[in-house]
């Protein structure tokens, strides 16, 4: 068994935190706003030796071990069997036991801390080498009544807790006393944990009738009984203040468990050490104690069906805990969280192995990339994911040329890739069908099992109801004279959805509708349900959301819609392994909310089809549009003003109109050339469209001369990102890797969830009708 412990007040040090401020900025600033003062300055800086002062300490203690524990399970994503703390470490086992959140915790600490600095004329001393008898019979023996016992750190090293003159009196007695190692009076503003702490209990209790607290998701060892928690927690808190620290008695009861490794979460080493000598010079504690009676009085209350209480349900939730299980379990992943397939290649091999290896998975960005270049990187991704890892290869709809999705869809196969990622598809095309016949087999229980899996990203209702319907059957005859499919298949294909799951993607840096997720999220899912009802498939499509998620708030937003996982696009482009070029990735680290705009979508220009792109710091989205208007407004070039094509030439194509035309006629068939000599809007829709494939190239090539023209895909979710990292390392997209980044946006954002529904919970319990902000 494990258990967490925490330090409490003498384990402060200058610097403790140092790596922990930038990793929890949330929770940092949340420390400074309820402080009204830097955490982060007085626990690196300790301006005027202020970290030694009670009320400056206990804060700065509280948030750095919790701060400690939060790395530690996100490493982890484990919970300790058993939690404790020393004194006000204790406030800090509450927190990881899910009694009250950072906030709430932080709270008490603070208020603790400023009454127990309050308190003058005491002092406290640790007698070093005698037992607890030894010491209560030199109290007894020198008329040092009104010494109280404050800490029982190991057998023999015990703390006591006075006014000052008699600690003064009290040293000379220690000191002459045999076997006594050492006497150390300690830096204290008070008599801590003694009966000269009744003030400060009164009035730290009336603060405590303010909060809820919840039951433990973990056993708790008590400093004042020695023994796990009970219901009364705020009656543990307040007798804290006067009684006397078990410190010696909890480690002696928590190893009478069994096997047990105690690991201290907190700055220095002093329950290490201490835990070192119970363990040395004490025996185990065997007891029978409530906890073992509760669980056994639970297993009856289970056998019978009885409700175990009517307490509020605990939340302790983590980031692998987030999102659905039957996802995570289908596609072998830790966590609910995807990273979508960029164009030409920004989504890299690096970036989609990076993700896998982390229990994510990623999709390689396959639009706009030769054949023999996907190719290469199926190769590449499967050799660096070959433990059965996640990934995924997006394709994305060629409205002009279907021939190019069956060639990308053949490839898949020939590798045996297991899942797509369908993008700004409007229909169901003859390639998906092919994609999906292929491996089908019926299962024992009559349903048909997918070995090839799609996951489709809509941002239209009537493109979802495609992808959650079967394959339409005029398609399924015509592959079937075609001998693309065999009969058995069609035959398959009539009993299963298109697609496996759906994304549901609003207002993202893709092909998108501008869709809101709050509108068109719930609209998909109840749209699946009626689907899932009238065909009745046997598995459930799990439905995702993508688009705006760059922060803990957004993806807390889309879990709370009712999102089976979520998927990350415009945040992974400014990091190390994103294929964009170093130039892009510095504008993009400076962009805001604000900085983006909606651009015609060049693979789907004729159609007036909207990609989002960024707008600061270039002047591609204006051009872009404006190419987008003489295209809806003229029919051919030569109509349009003089003044306005010579512009173009020289300000956006850098050459003639013409010599446009002479670049791309070896990239199109001679059908194609035959219908662009016939109809001149459509060659001009062509020449127009070279634009945005140039455009495109100047920003993965790094052409810095042409920086204004660079076409950067990108939704505002970068640009929140980029403001709740700021004033972090991940400030800096050199430090930002897409693995790190999607881990830490699950852990926070199942930290939130956590906070927030603990507050709706206390509401709830409380009966109150104040308002909770959420």
């Amino acid at each position: 068994m494990t258990v967490y412990v925490f330090p409490g007040q003498g384990s402060q040090q200058k610097g403790m935190g140092k790596e922990l401020f930038a990793e929890f900025s949330r929770l940092t600033k949340l420390a400074d706003d309820i402080l009204g003062y830097s955490i982060r300055t007085v626990c690196l800086e300790n301006p005027d030796e202020i970290l030694g002062q009670t009320q400056y300490t206990q804060p700065a203690l509280y948030t750095v071990n919790a701060f400690h524990y939060l790395k530690k399970t996100r490493e982890t994503d484990e919970k300790p069997n058993y939690v404790a703390g020393h004194s006000l470490g204790e406030y800090n086992a509450l927190f990881a036991a899910g009694v009250f959140d950072f906030e709430t915790g932080l709270k008490l600490v603070k208020k603790r801390g400023e009454l127990m600095s309050q308190c003058y004329g005491g002092g406290m001393a640790a007698v070093l080498g005698l037992n607890e008898q030894q010491i209560a019979e030199v109290l007894a023996l020198n008329g040092l009544d009104q010494l109280d016992i404050a800490n029982f750190n190991s057998p023999t090293q015990i703390v006591l807790s006075g006014p000052k003159e008699e600690i003064k009196q009290a040293e000379g007695i220690f000191e002459k006393t045999p076997n006594v190692q050492m006497f150390i009076p300690l830096k204290t503003s008070g008599a801590f944990h003694s009966r000269y702490m009744q003030q400060v209990k009164s009035e730290f209790s009336s603060y405590l009738n303010e909060f809820h607290f919840f039951p433990p998701a973990i056993p708790i060892i008590s400093n004042v009984e020695a023994r796990p928690y009970g219901e009364n927690i705020k009656a543990n808190l307040i007798a804290q203040i006067d009684h006397p620290v078990k410190w010696t008695e909890s480690i002696r009861y928590l190893m009478g468990k069994g096997e047990i490794d105690f690991l201290e979460l907190g700055p220095g080493h002093v329950l290490t050490s201490l835990i070192g000598q119970i363990k040395n010079k004490s025996k185990p504690l065997i007891v029978e104690d409530r906890l073992t009676k509760d669980k056994e009085a639970m297993g009856r209350r289970t056998e019978q069906n009885v409700p175990p209480s009517d307490s509020p349900p605990r939340l302790c939730l983590t980031a692998s805990s987030l999102g659905s299980d039957s996802f995570k379990r289908d596609y072998n992943l830790k966590y609910a969280y995807l990273t979508g397939g960029m164009y030409r290649g920004i989504s890299s091999t690096d970036l989609v192995v990076k993700v896998g290896k982390a229990g994510m998975m990623g999709f390689f960005g396959s639009g706009g990339l030769k054949p023999v270049e996907i190719e290469q990187a199926i190769i590449t991704i499967q050799k660096g994911l070959n433990q059965g890892e996640a990934y995924g290869i997006n394709l994305v709809h060629q409205f002009n040329h279907p021939q190019r999705e069956e060639e990308i869809v053949h490839l898949l196969l020939k590798y045996n890739v297991t899942v797509m990622e369908a993008s700004a598809f409007l229909g169901i095309t003859p390639a998906l069908i092919i994609y999906r016949a292929k491996g089908l087999k019926p299962s024992s229980d009559n349903s048909i099992r997918c070995h090839h899996r799609i996951i489709a990203k809509v941002s239209r209702p009537e493109v979802a109801e495609a992808f959650l319907s079967p394959p339409p059957e005029r398609l399924l005859n015509k592959l079937q004279m075609e001998g693309k499919i065999t009969s058995q298949e069609a035959k398959w294909l009539r009993q299963i959805p298109m697609a496996d799951d759906l994304t549901v993607e609003a207002d993202s840096g893709g092909h998108t509708d501008a869709g809101v997720a709050y509108a068109l999220l719930p609209t998909i899912i109840r749209l699946r349900d009626r689907l899932q009802t009238k065909y009745a498939y046997n598995r459930e499509i799990r439905i995702g959301a993508a688009g705006g998620i760059g922060t803990p708030e957004a993806a807390a937003a889309a879990f709370t819609l009712g999102a089976a996982y979520i998927l990350t696009g415009s945040i992974n482009q400014c990091t190390i392994e994103a294929n964009t070029s170093d130039s892009a990735k510095n504008l993009l680290q400076q962009m805001n909310v604000q900085d983006t705009e909606y651009a015609p979508a060049g693979d789907l220009f004729e159609l007036g089809a909207k990609i989002q792109v960024l707008k600061k710091g270039v002047f591609f989205p204006a051009r872009a549009n404006k190419l987008w208007e003489l295209y809806r407004h003229y029919e051919s070039w030569e109509s349009i003003d003089k003044h306005v094509r010579e512009h173009i030439e020289e300000i956006y194509f850098k050459c003639k109109y013409e010599e446009v035309y002479a670049k791309i006629r070896d990239h199109y068939t001679t059908e194609d050339l035959q219908k662009f000599e016939k109809n001149p809007k459509q060659k001009m829709a062509a020449i127009f469209k070279w634009y945005f494939h140039y455009t495109n190239q100047l920003t993965l090539n790094d052409q810095q001369e042409s920086k204004v023209d660079f076409q950067i895909h990108c939704g505002p979710a970068l640009g929140s990102f980029n403001e709740w990292v700021k004033g972090t390392d991940l400030e800096n997209w050199h430090n930002r890797h897409v693995d790190h980044i999607g881990k830490y946006l699950m852990d926070e954002t199942a930290q939130l969830l956590t906070e927030r529904f603990q507050q709706l919970l206390a509401v709830k319990e409380s009966g109150s009708l104040q308002t909770v902000t959420i």
